[in-house]
């Protein structure tokens, strides 16, 4: 029998693909006073999403790249302190890279 292949998804801090289960899904909330960036880690949230390490480094990149918005298509800068708050409460778990352990 075939094997499936993961689903991959592309980081919109450091740019590099990874299966999306070690990604977290990132989702803009609207209310009156605009967006504001909610992780979603049990993948259910509806609307249009974005993915990155959890990783602060990566979230670091795409928010001096103002990525959030472009991946997600949405005008102006979103409020990312509830995504910050989850990153900086979960343990950082090891990011593999395609090139080491070689």
């Amino acid at each position: 029998m075939a094997r499936r292949a993961l689903p991959e998804r592309t980081c919109v801090g450091c740019r590099r693909r990874a299966p999306s289960s070690e990604l977290l899904r990132i989702v803009a909330i609207g209310d009156e006073a605009g967006f504001s960036l909610r992780p979603d880690p049990a993948r259910r949230l509806p609307g249009r999403g974005a993915n990155m390490h959890p990783d602060p480094a990566c979230f670091a990149q795409a928010v001096r790249r103002r990525a959030f918005g472009r991946a997600l298509r949405i005008a102006g800068v979103p409020d990312d302190g509830a995504l910050a708050e989850h990153l900086t409460r979960q343990p950082p778990r090891p990011v593999t890279r395609p090139d080491e352990g070689r």
